[in-house]
């Protein structure tokens, strides 16, 4: 008979490893994970030496949740011996390697990780224990009976694995996102080697990087298109030795954005990481998420001050020294269009984007010999789902409850995927571990980690005001009283 665990994750990237590393001393919870890849990894086309969180070391896996848990990011540094030589660094902020680093140290502890598993498909099966009389339930207050569990088939080297599951965890993230006018136009073929007539360097995303960083510097020239700190990163690393010596290249950067702008982190604004927040922006017409999610997008998609300023300093250094910079910063400008044309640049081939400035209403075209993609990411709803197991909005998108699920029985939860319906707190790594013990306080029928629910001082509606539109979720309040 095929074993029933009481939790099923899909997907391991930070969040549902956090989860996985939370249910793991509980005796109550059941859990299993399953991810495709071999072994954890984190944005590693990314992982620029010297480059830092952009959130404290204290939002970790599960500090927030459980400060004591020995999968926190200060036990991996004393058990790797670096405790010392962090406290004496001086700074909150993890290097970006280093939190790859300790998320595989977390990975490697945990006996309900299964990797190399593709899922193939979820569905609906019937519960045996319900028909045969028995709970068959752990204590869960939400889909405890049913009559039914979710079975997972999954694909791996050695053939088919069946997995069965009283609740799921859908953890599978982000997918790069690449404009139209960008897609396809790389002219390498398959195997990365230049086709003929080929370009003299890649087009790629961010999350491509650091494999295809020699090949970029090698095209002569590499226009960065995007915002944000991805963005930042990248053109950064390209200006450090651009215009000097063999090899030598330019770099441009690109973005659609008013200006070059940081992500706030004041005080006050930071209370919107909050469950209040959460709870006041998840009461708001659809159409006004979409609107505030587009608007509040330098809360946390922004460049973190101090790089802005390492960026500027550098170019002043280089400039004050006599050296030319073979660089051009262009803000509010769009890339609206994009071809290749394969006779430009000595026969190697050239990308020639055409560029509008949104005040000026101007066009030009602008020439490169390779494109760096820093254009974000995208929530999609798995193929895997058999049809109707999961609520969708009118544009496609999961139809997120205030508890973080997404089917009507409470028993199907999202990680990370629900920023158009749960706004800033989404992708928020220190707002991870709230999540996670939510969602266990759900499978279980009891809080394992106590759940903060008022952490703000500042109030996001008017008290007592009576609103215009019927809010579409609930709050956290009200989640509760329906338990």
């Amino acid at each position: 008979m095929t074993r029933t665990y009481d939790l099923l994750g899909i997907g391991i990237g930070p969040f549902d490893l956090g989860l996985a590393a939370l249910a793991q001393p509980l005796d109550d919870v059941d859990a299993v994970f399953l991810d495709q890849r071999d072994g954890f990894s984190w944005h590693a086309g990314m992982l620029i030496e010297g480059t830092t969180l952009q959130v404290p070391f204290l939002a970790d896996l599960v500090t927030m949740a459980d400060p004591t848990s020995p999968y926190s990011f200060l036990a991996w540094l004393k058990e790797t011996g670096r405790l010392y030589q962090f406290y004496i660094r001086e700074s909150f902020y993890p290097l970006r390697a280093e939190y790859d680093q300790y998320c595989r140290w977390v990975a490697e502890q945990l006996p309900t990780l299964r990797w190399g598993r593709q899922v193939t498909s979820v569905v609906r099966v019937p519960d045996p224990a319900a028909a045969s009389g028995s709970s068959g339930a752990s204590g869960s207050s939400s889909g405890e009976g049913g009559g039914y569990l979710f079975e997972v088939t999954a694909r791996t080297a050695d053939g088919v694995e069946k997995y069965c599951a009283k609740h799921l965890v859908l953890g599978t993230g982000t997918q790069p996102r690449l404009p139209a006018f960008l897609a396809g136009l790389d002219g390498r073929d398959g195997l990365g080697e230049q086709a003929a007539g080929g370009a003299a360097g890649p087009v790629v995303h961010t999350s491509d990087y650091l494999p295809n960083r020699d090949a970029l510097r090698a095209a002569g020239s590499v226009t960065v298109v995007g915002s944000g700190q991805s963005a930042a990163e990248v053109y950064r690393d390209l200006l450090e030795d651009c215009g000097t010596g063999p090899g030598e290249h330019r770099v441009d950067w690109v973005t659609r954005s008013p200006r070059f702008f940081p992500m706030e982190y004041t005080k006050l604004t930071l209370e919107m990481t909050s469950p209040e927040y959460t709870d006041h922006y998840v009461s708001l017409p659809i159409e006004q998420r979409d609107v505030l999610g587009r608007e509040q997008r330098n809360l946390y998609k922004g460049i973190s001050g101090d790089l802005i300023d390492d960026i500027y300093d550098t170019l002043y250094r280089r400039s004050a020294l006599g050296a030319e910079v073979p660089t051009t910063l262009l803000s509010d400008t769009e890339v609206v269009a994009a071809r290749f044309d394969a006779g430009g640049a000595g026969g190697a081939g050239e990308y020639v984007l055409t560029l509008r400035h949104a005040q000026l209403g101007t066009t030009v075209e602008h020439r490169t010999g390779a494109i760096v993609a820093a254009t974000g990411y995208a929530a999609t709803v798995p193929a895997f789902l058999a049809p109707g197991l999961v609520n969708l909005d009118a544009r496609g998108r999961y139809a997120v409850a205030r508890d973080y699920t997404v089917d009507d029985d409470r028993r199907i939860h999202v990680v990370g995927g629900e920023e158009h319906t749960h706004g800033v707190t989404a992708p928020d790594l220190g707002f991870g571990p709230w999540r996670n013990s939510v969602i266990l306080a759900n499978v279980t029928g009891r809080e394992p980690y106590p759940v903060e629910r008022r952490i703000a001082f500042q109030q996001f509606g008017l008290p007592g005001g009576v609103p215009e539109h019927q809010p579409d979720r609930q709050t956290h309040d009200e989640m509760e009283a329906a338990r």
